[in-house]
């Protein structure tokens, strides 16, 4: 195989911000793996609280570009497998390298991955779309530049309840809210009925990942189902998650890629969780990959594309919140530029 690779940094269309910060552009490695004719690519975006920059994923691809090449590759999982021992310490890059394992071999098999593993499409949620931490004014603003009829709105600040009633009072749309562990015990316990209140579907990491013994006594008095993010990183954390949330989101960057988070997914579904499919501001390159495997979750966020001004790719495509799939094998990217 024959690795290559580009870094990006995106602008957002409006300032990103969360209960950890704010951000005005998002940085992305996109990889390009070339096995014979067959290309296939994949993106890792860089979160600043997971430490991982792209100077990292690159800095530790360099270094290792080498066993990567002279690898001989026949299936993803195998693949996986070497690249979690050779990059034990940074799941992003295996998480890019891992979509485009996946895209290639499903150009070797002739199929959309969703296709390959008999996933039905008529199952896929549709999206809901991202409120960053604003001003009343911009976020009613955000919502009324994208009427759609789920919206994740951020907190983890003062006034969150105050600014859901502002918001509501604009649409008819359903509200999803995502503390980014934003929240004291002390804000949650107050706050989650009040939302349940207001007809929230559910509220995502509402406090400390490491905080276990508050998630297992807010799980058990929420009226509103809990869905871990920041908690449930890799495989070993879904087993975790029961008795202390209502479902996980996985996030195909954070876990390591498609490969663990199929592991992941047919986990949680023994286990009694909901399955949530997150993204991390990915272009339609790194989106196209959460897309596939979007008919076995039961809530989807894959907005990245319509948060960001510039993109990489193209691949999905939006018909208001539903995701139209390419018919093209893999994760049907196109337009790549490397």
């Amino acid at each position: 195989m024959k690795v290559s690779y580009k870094v990006y940094h995106l602008p957002f269309i409006h300032p990103f911000t969360i209960s950890k910060g704010t951000k005005t552009h998002q940085p992305t490695l996109v990889v390009k793996l070339q096995h014979f004719a067959l290309s296939g690519y994949g993106e890792a975006p860089a979160i600043a609280y997971y430490n991982i920059p792209v100077e990292k994923m690159v800095e530790d691809l360099e270094a290792k570009r080498g066993f990567i090449e002279k690898f001989a590759f026949t299936d993803p999982d195998r693949f996986w497998h070497f690249l979690h021992h050779l990059f034990p310490q940074n799941s992003f890059l295996v998480c890019a390298l891992d979509m485009a394992a996946w895209d290639i071999f499903g150009k070797i098999k002739r199929l959309p991955l969703h296709a390959y593993w008999k996933f039905n499409l008529e199952n896929t949620p549709i999206t809901d779309f991202t409120i960053g931490i604003d001003s009343i004014e911009q976020m009613v603003l955000k919502i009324k530049e994208n009427p759609l009829p789920i919206y994740k709105i951020k907190v983890g600040v003062e006034g969150d309840v105050e600014t859901l009633v502002a918001l509501q009072k604009i649409t008819n749309a359903s509200f999803r809210v995502d503390a980014n562990a934003g929240w004291t015990m002390e804000e949650a316990k107050v706050k989650i009925p009040q939302l349940h209140g207001l007809g929230v579907e559910f509220v995502e990491q509402p406090i400390d990942k490491d905080d276990w013994e508050g998630m297992k006594e807010l799980h058990a008095m929420s009226p509103v189902p809990l869905i871990a993010d920041e908690a449930c990183v890799h495989e070993n954390d879904v087993e975790k998650c029961v008795d202390h949330f209502s479902g996980i989101n996985i996030k195909l960057t954070k876990c390591g890629g498609i490969t663990p988070a199929l592991r992941m997914m047919a986990n949680a579904k023994k286990l009694g969780l909901k399955i949530m499919l997150g993204c991390m501001n990915e272009t339609f390159v790194g989106s196209a990959a959460v897309a596939q495997l979007a008919p076995q979750a039961d809530y989807l966020d894959v907005d990245g594309p319509l948060l960001l001004s510039q993109n990489v790719g193209s691949s999905i495509t939006y018909n208001g919140a539903k995701i139209v799939f390419p018919t093209t094998p893999g994760l049907g990217i196109s337009e790549v530029d490397f």
